[in-house]
């Protein structure tokens, strides 16, 4: 099985139904067009990984050197660049620069991680940011939300490291794994993903395939999923 992976974008949650009627929650993702922008080969870059770029980018946007690094591969400039890594022996070279992937080569019973950053919550205190309890809500309490006695007095006589403490909440890279692919709209560029990703909308989320349902895996060896299409001369 091809590694297959993809840049894409959050544009919400919502709704669709099965054969039987059942409610299936989704998200909805726009997935691609990702033309593939440069590869990193063990022998001159220490690691195997594809770059790829995701959403169009006026040239005039664009700095020198970043404007030099598309011309390089011959792709129109892009807003983001994001890089997959990929293992030593894997397919590699199967990937080609100016070649462009999109939401065509996932089939619906796909199984994809998928990446983003969550939401930012700023500073937050302890109560939602670990999910503490809190003192008593009773009037004369004088604890509610705080954080309380956090260390001992005498040994160690400090504050062990990696207590749970008030501080910064959110802005993370979060993975969300085994997420079933329950629709794709490649005429739109869309792929519906049962369940929630991290991120707001509009986040930029990167997916890759971990594993082909029985269907789809026959679909691939009979050539029906899509390849990426050849960069034109």
């Amino acid at each position: 099985m091809m590694t297959v992976c993809i840049l894409g974008r959050k544009l919400g949650m919502s709704q669709v139904y099965d054969e039987k009627g059942n409610s299936i929650p989704v998200t909805v993702v726009e997935a691609g067009p990702c033309p593939i922008v440069q590869r990193k080969t063990q022998d001159r870059d220490g690691y195997v990984a594809v770059q790829m770029g995701f959403q169009a980018q006026r040239e005039k946007r664009v700095n020198r050197p970043r404007k030099g690094h598309f011309d390089a591969a011959g792709v129109a400039p892009t807003r983001i660049l994001r890089e997959f890594r990929l293992d030593e022996n894997q397919d590699g070279e199967k990937f080609q620069v100016g070649e462009v992937i999109s939401a065509g080569a996932f089939l619906q019973g796909d199984v994809v991680n998928v990446t983003g950053t969550s939401k930012g919550r700023g500073f937050q205190g302890g109560v939602k940011r670990h999910g503490w309890s809190g003192g008593r809500a009773t009037h004369g309490s004088m604890f509610h939300r705080a954080p309380g006695s956090i260390g001992a007095s005498a040994y160690p006589s400090r504050v062990v490291p990696g207590h749970p403490l008030p501080g910064h909440m959110g802005d993370e890279r979060v993975t969300v794994r085994h997420l079933h692919v329950v629709r794709v709209l490649a005429d739109q560029n869309l792929i519906l993903l049962r369940g929630s990703v991290p991120g707001p909308r509009k986040g930029v989320l990167q997916i890759r395939l971990v594993a082909r349902s029985p269907e789809a895996a026959a679909a691939e060896t009979a050539g029906e999923v899509e390849t990426p299409k050849k960069k034109e001369d």
